[in-house]
């Protein structure tokens, strides 16, 4: 009689983010506001929320907390 172990995976293959959308993460994370974060980045508040509204669907977020933890755990 032989077994055979399964090892679940536990993680998946995270989507990438666009040079730009990893930007805009790192100013949200350290506390800017969307017209802040605009400004450092020279783009329209509307461009920054493009830019996470894209960010949240690739990674399945809905909060600004979430988004601050994965940017943590990127190293942002």
């Amino acid at each position: 009689m032989s077994f055979t172990l399964a090892v679940p995976q536990t993680e998946a293959a995270a989507p990438v983010l666009a040079p730009r959308e990893r930007e805009t993460l790192r100013h949200i994370a350290a506390g800017c506001t969307y017209l802040q974060t605009a400004r450092h980045m020279g783009l329209s508040r509307h461009t920054v929320d493009a830019y996470l509204r894209r960010i949240r669907a690739k990674l399945n977020i809905n909060t600004t907390a979430e988004l601050t933890r994965l940017a943590i755990s990127l190293g942002l």
